[in-house]
């Protein structure tokens, strides 16, 4: 796998590059500091995997993805900043990037860019908690003062278990830990939730956890 790294910090470029390295996860083919510099790397060597801060000098970290986005609409480009900010999450869904963590969860960079390499979308557990809904005049899921909800009548239909394998997803859980908590296989796990995705008609899991977050 092919990564690259975009931080306005060359030591957490340097480190998070020196993990994944050691850890044979990944070949890092090139860092960037400032947005612009990784919109024109990106052109020059296509990366499997971009990791990208949000907050940077010049262009910003969410521009720079709207920019390759949409030159390369199958980009994936993982999110990697300290800042779990509703609207920073809400931009990242919006240009649909693969994922957004927080840069203090080192243990969870490894799995991710896994995960985001074979096409799933990646939240942190406190990512989750700070996405806005929609409507909801950006307030984010599960503040102070919000009105009860009644469930959303997609997940009526869902087992017992389907349910228990929703609020680890919730979490932010990957299908690893889902497998660990219910003692389950990693592959009943993800045709657990391909089943999930297609009782609920809600086309991927980032959503899918939007909508169960909004009414638990």
């Amino acid at each position: 796998m092919k990564v690259a790294i975009v931080d306005d910090d060359p030591i957490v470029c340097s480190s998070l590059g020196t993990i994944l390295t050691a850890t044979g996860t990944a070949e890092v083919i090139w860092t960037a500091h400032d947005g612009e510099t990784a919109v024109a790397e990106y052109e020059r060597h296509e990366p499997d995997v971009l990791l990208i801060d949000v907050q940077m000098p010049g262009m910003d970290g969410l521009e720079a993805s709207s920019r390759i986005l949409h030159a390369h609409p199958q980009a994936r480009i993982l999110i990697l900043t300290t800042f779990a900010d509703p609207d920073y999450i809400r931009r990242s869904i919006e240009l649909h990037t693969r994922g957004y963590l927080i840069k203090q969860d080192v243990a969870s960079v490894i799995p991710a860019v896994q995960a985001v390499m074979a096409g799933q979308v990646v939240l942190g557990a406190e990512v989750l908690q700070n996405l806005p809904l929609s409507g909801d005049a950006g307030q984010p899921v599960g503040s102070a003062g919000s009105a009860p909800v009644e469930e959303n009548p997609r997940f009526s239909s869902l087992t017992d278990r389907e349910r228990e394998i929703m609020a680890l997803v919730a979490e932010g859980c990957d299908n690893r830990q889902i497998a660990r908590e219910l003692f389950l296989s990693e592959g009943t796990v993800r045709n657990r939730i391909s089943d999930i995705l297609a009782k609920t008609n809600i086309p991927n899991r980032t959503k899918l956890a939007v909508e169960w977050l909004s009414c638990h």
